[in-house]
This record gives C-alpha cells, structure tokens and sequence, in this order.
C-alpha cells in the first residue's frame, strides 16, 4: 500500500486562483519524497490538504490508507506535522511543551515522561530541555517542533520547509535527524523545500512543482541525467539566436536552450565538444564572456522543464490557505 496517494488533487481560492492544479502523486512506504519548488508553488496548499488543514476543490486524497477528506480524524492520527512556523510557546520549557503534546495525543502518564526524555534526546535538546522556548534559537525551535510531531509515532511525516532560515550548522543537524527517522524507524517523510541542495542530499524521489503542476519527478540522479551527461554553458553578448543556431550545427550536441543571454547546451560529451562549440560560437561574430563544462543539477532540471532558473521564478506567492472551507 502507498503512504500517499493523489489523485487529480486541486485547489482554488477566491479571485480565480489556482493554487494546485491537478496533482497526481504516490509516495511508498518507507521512503523521502521531495516537493521541490520556489516560494509561490503550491507547495504548502498541497501539504495543507493532505493533513487535513485545508480542504480541497477538486480530486482526492489519501495519507496512510485514509481519504484526507471523509477520514481527516484517522489521517491525523497517523501523520505528524511541522509546518513552516512553529507554534510553539516560548513561555513553556521544552520538556513541558513535549510532555504537554503527549497528554494530548493520550499518551498514558507513565509513558509522557518517557517519551518526552526520549524525543529531547533524539534531537539533542536534553541539556536545554528545562530552559523557556523563547531562549531558544532557530535551530534549536525547529528542532523542538520535530520532537513534537513526533510524540505519537507517526507513520508518515510532513516537513514544510523544515531547514528556511536556518544556519548551515543548524540546517545540517535538521538533515541529519531526518536520515535516522528514515533508516532506524523506516519513516515515510514528505519533504518540501526550496533548497536545492536540500533535495539533492536527502530525497529518494524529487517532484519539482511550479503553478500548481508537477512538472518533473523522479530520483534526483535520474532527473539529472534525463537532461544529458554533461552541460556546455556560454553566456554571450550580442544575438544570442544566432549563437545558438551555431552551436546547434555541431554535431553531437543534443539540445540548445536559450535563456536571456545563456546558452545551455547539453550533449553527452561534454570535454570532446566544448572546443568545437567555442569554434562556432567564434564563427558566428557573437562574443562569449564565458563558456564552462559541468555535469547537470537539479537547477537544470528546473530550467528544463519551466524556462527558467529555480533563484529567478517569479511565480506569485500562494494566498494564505484558510483553515477550513
């Protein structure tokens, strides 16, 4: 059985906004699935309809075997949440906050304090645990709010964002306890970020979302790869058509992508044909300020499939999803 299965999911709000449109997507169990995708993506619509915050308007959705819609109660007993803003109480201490989501969740009174020693533990807050959240840093709050999801033994984890504005130290740590979850307690997590080393590093299977479309997914080495062995890039002054018409006359260049005045030119013999394409472009009059030979990344990958460079999207942000309706 999938751990997450979407069929046809969508998301409007007022004014004629499309948030998500149209996703398809199963995650199996046990394993990291990525959402990849600028600010304004749909990327937190998608998560808040598959925990059960907010409903959809199209096509459905199940989360541990359950319809997130007709069975939201036992889809949030098996999931576990942290969403990009931590609602946490920086007047209570770490360890009260976690004792305080065991009560809720039911835990049995001689179990809460265990579990609570247990998670601080595991996410190395055991020396803070007794200090008021609000002394926290980033890090360390990001880290607490895991702890939390995780105080009923989710089968299915959600990260939204889990690592944004954290320092490298801090984001490095986050990784880190995300790979245990995986391999010790054979987690399936779900994973959003705008990061794309983030992806790279941590997924089994990356979708790249942009305007509420999938529009790419698989492993993130096969993705790479999908879009040639190496990448030839020059950025040059002047017509830039005319230079990629040069190029694209040399033999054993598979494809020649434009982008402002960039040429991405993917072939699968990078090092043989790199002088041959600084041949060309030297024909055709146009002047080239650089020209490098690099293997694919998933910034590629996203330049392929949308037109445009993962830093330069300027898709509009997502409006606020309402918590109901």
């Amino acid at each position: 059985m999938a751990a997450i299965e979407v069929n046809n999911l969508q998301r409007s709000f007022e004014g004629g906004i499309t948030a998500v449109d149209g996703v398809d997507l199963e995650v199996a169990e046990g394993e990291i699935f990525s959402f990849l995708g600028p600010n304004g993506a749909g990327k937190t619509t998608l998560v808040r309809m598959l925990t059960t915050l907010l409903r959809p308007t199209g096509g459905s959705a199940r989360v541990g075997g359950y319809d997130v819609v007709e069975e939201a109660g036992a889809v949030r007993r098996a999931i576990g949440v942290a969403l990009q803003e931590a609602a946490l109480d920086p007047l209570m201490t770490g360890r009260e906050l976690i004792r305080l989501q065991a009560t809720l969740h039911g835990l049995p009174s001689e179990e809460v304090k265990r579990r609570a020693d247990a998670l601080l533990e595991r996410v190395g807050l055991t020396v803070a645990a007794d200090r008021r959240v609000g002394t926290y840093s980033g890090g360390m709050q990001r880290r607490l709010d895991l702890a939390s999801a995780l105080v009923h033994e989710p089968t299915v984890l959600f990260l939204d964002e889990p690592t944004t504005g954290l320092d490298p130290v801090s984001r490095t740590s986050v990784w880190a306890e995300v790979r245990r979850l995986n391999r010790d307690y054979g987690m399936t997590i779900f994973l959003t970020t705008q990061y794309l080393e983030e992806a790279d590093e941590l997924a089994d299977r990356v979708g790249i979302i942009a305007n509420g479309l999938i529009r790419a997914e698989g492993e993130p080495g096969a993705l790479k790869r999908s879009i040639g062995a190496d990448l030839i890039q020059a950025e040059v002054e002047g017509d830039v058509v005319a230079a990629a018409d040069a190029v694209r006359a040399v033999d054993g260049i598979d494809e020649v992508q434009i982008h402002h005045n960039e040429l991405a030119v993917v072939t699968t013999d990078g090092a043989g044909l790199i002088a041959q394409v600084a041949v060309a472009l030297n024909g055709c009059g146009v002047p080239v300020r650089s020209l490098t030979l690099r293997t694919p990344t998933l910034d590629d990958v996203y330049l392929h499939v949308t037109g445009s460079h993962f830093a330069e999207s300027d898709e509009p942000n997502e409006p606020e999803p309402e918590a109901s309706s």
